[in-house]
């Protein structure tokens, strides 16, 4: 419940406080403290005055939250840090660098791209961008405005400007950091001097991320030191040190919750192609909370078989001792839960080509071999490699080139309100052949088979991106074909539980209704019970052509469209490589028909659209 305006004190009238309530009815404590951040800043630029240090201390943001609307520090005199993140990762970077520099005295700004007024970019003097690369090549969704005007024919000259950039991304994509080198790239064309090398940071972050984080920090602190004013220092409108402390989960990536597997069910038909769990964990006890749009954070270990076959193939005796960076383990134990071995990387190709001595695989990472490189790296694992490309490595060489064995993130497909403590997954078990060899995805074999009562490693992650609206007599439209069906399941499930006002509409997709037709009873019941208002289906087999989500998006376009002008919020999960781009265009291509727009207002619409947080993607 939310607080009620004190109408003793207040300016406002009567329908004014009613509106302010209802406004503000939903907004968690971050969203808040930004806004009061927010509204203090407007205030005092309509006053024209500058905000006090006394007022300041009022309005403390959560460093987590900040974006400086107003009233801040001369742009000559501040360093501007801006950050684009999908998954969380670029985010978290940029303010652990942003808490640094104001750990070490100096002004400095924290900017979520989207957030960032693109107009004042000619007037910035020293510019950090940490941005991550979604899939393959893609910007993150909050960035896509940001890449888009650096990118066109508007962007400034920047010839004062001095900048470094740090890209996140996963390297076993071709197109690796693609948009951490396309700002840096770009921002040189536009005469800005560049400090330091960009820094490339793969799964393994803080390898990279911190000797950059601290060279940017001595850049910054000499360039701001030497060009500081002698008198006081201006108050920012948002400080970056909160006096509110951050809540601290009990367990998390570094230290997971073992959930104990409730139930593990396949939900594809027997006889179908594909494999699909629904799992159910038990969070009993952890104190562990989320929100439909988070995700659960598992740590898988490898398939002991292809342990033992990654050991055979290099004639490896798998008890021997292995030492790196101050970690001891039999080579066994560092394939089987400390390494990457399904997933290749083009780092680990690099290393394995030297050894080699393999002209195909010499050519695929020559300059001229993009396209077969994409393909190794889609089609192989890396148990292929070392049987078509035998080399030589020692075992101590081999465990340093592998990647470290990350976590994988699932949609989660429940509501706490619904399930109270538990978390369910929906989960397709990658599980092939091709070479004459046994492919699996590392974390859904895992997962596929694990007993009732066996213990998972887990945590939360929270995507703050993917949130149902705040208002919840707002439509919803939901565009979830396969597994992406996952958060939508749990975006109803609250929906139902809360009562909610608004409309909901699901698009789904996959090979065929009898087989895969994921969740079918509940969206059924969900039609029924009028949790569920509309439901569009394209199973993509069943007839002689092809149909997918995107169809149905275009033959519903008009209606789309209206419930998008009148406020709706549109979500999109699953598939990265081609059906998240197949959707925007889509979407794209119904703005401007029924809209009226021209292709680049369309692409304005969208970019505005997702930096209300009206249009969001979960895709991987």
């Amino acid at each position: 419940m939310s607080a009620q305006p004190n109408r003793i004190l207040s300016p406002f009238s009567e329908d004014k406080l009613a509106l302010l309530a209802r406004l503000t009815e939903g907004l968690d404590a971050d969203s808040l403290y930004w806004l009061s951040g927010y509204v203090a800043g407007v205030a005092a630029s309509s006053r024209h005055v500058p905000l006090t240090a006394s007022v300041a201390s009022h309005v403390a943001v959560p460093l987590q939250t900040a974006v400086a609307p107003a009233a801040e520090a001369a742009p000559s005199t501040r360093l501007t840090i801006v950050y684009g993140s999908q998954t969380g990762n670029a985010k978290r970077e940029a303010e652990k660098l942003a808490r640094e520099a104001e750990g070490a005295g100096l002004n400095v700004r924290l900017v979520r791209a989207d957030a960032y007024a693109t107009k004042e970019l000619a007037a910035e003097r020293l510019l950090y961008v940490v941005i991550s690369t979604q899939g393959d090549g893609d910007p993150p969704d909050d960035a896509r405005g940001f890449v888009e005007f650096l990118s066109g024919k508007r962007a400034p000259k920047l010839p004062q400007l001095k900048f470094a950039v740090l890209g996140l991304g996963d390297s076993s994509y071709p197109q690796f950091c693609s948009i951490g080198v396309k700002i840096d790239t770009r921002l040189a064309e536009l005469g800005a001097t560049r400090l330091f090398e960009r820094g490339e940071a793969d799964l393994d972050i803080a390898s990279v991320a911190a000797p950059w984080s601290k060279q940017a920090l001595e850049q910054a602190r000499d360039l701001l030191k030497a060009d500081a004013p002698t008198g006081p220092r201006a108050a920012t409108v948002t400080p970056l040190r909160s006096t509110v402390q951050a809540h601290v989960p009990a367990w998390t990536r570094e230290k997971p919750y073992a959930a104990a597997v409730l139930a593990n069910q396949r939900i594809s038909a027997r006889n179908g192609s594909k494999d699909i769990r629904h799992i159910e964990l038990s969070l009993e006890g952890s104190g562990l909370a989320y929100q439909p749009g988070d995700a659960l954070g598992v740590h898988a270990t490898n398939p002991l078989a292809l342990v033992d076959a990654v050991l055979a193939a290099l004639r490896f005796d798998g008890d021997k001792a292995v030492a790196l960076q101050g970690e001891s383990h039999s080579l066994r134990e560092w394939l089987l839960r400390k390494r990457e071995i399904t997933t290749l990387s083009r780092p680990f190709l690099v290393e394995h080509a030297k050894r080699a001595k393999n002209e195909a695989l010499d050519r695929a990472l020559s300059p001229d071999g993009k396209d077969a490189l994409r393909e190794l790296l889609a089609d192989y694992q890396l148990i292929d490699v070392l049987r078509t490309f035998p080399a030589a490595w020692s075992a101590d060489e081999f465990v340093a080139a592998l990647r470290p064995l990350a976590p994988r993130m699932y949609s989660i497909a429940s509501s706490q309100k619904a399930v109270g403590e538990e978390v369910h997954l929906t989960v397709a078990v990658l599980d092939y052949e091709k070479f004459g060899t046994r492919h699996v995805g590392a974390a859904s074999q895992f997962l596929a088979t694990l007993p009732e009562d066996a213990g998972v490693p887990v945590f939360i992650e929270e995507n703050e991106r993917f949130r149902l609206p705040a208002d919840a007599s707002r439509d919803v439209i939901m565009i979830g074909p396969g597994t992406g069906i996952a958060p939508f399941r749990g975006f109803i499930q609250e929906r139902a539980e809360t009562g909610a006002a608004g409309r909901n509409w699901l698009f789904f997709g996959n090979p065929h209704f009898r087989t895969d037709f994921l969740y079918q009873v509940e969206w059924q019941k969900a039609l029924k019970d009028g949790t569920l208002h509309k439901l569009d289906l394209a199973f993509s087999r069943d007839q002689s052509e092809k149909v997918y989500v995107q169809h149905n998006l275009r033959r519903r376009g008009k209606e789309l469209y209206d419930w998008l002008a009148n406020g709706a919020h549109v979500y999109v999960c699953g598939d990265a490589t081609r059906m998240a781009a197949d959707v925007d265009a889509a979407l794209r291509d119904i703005v401007i028909e029924h809209g009226g727009k021209s292709d680049e207002d369309a692409r304005d619409f969208l970019n505005q659209l997702a930096a209300e947080r009206r249009y969001a993607r979960d895709v991987y």
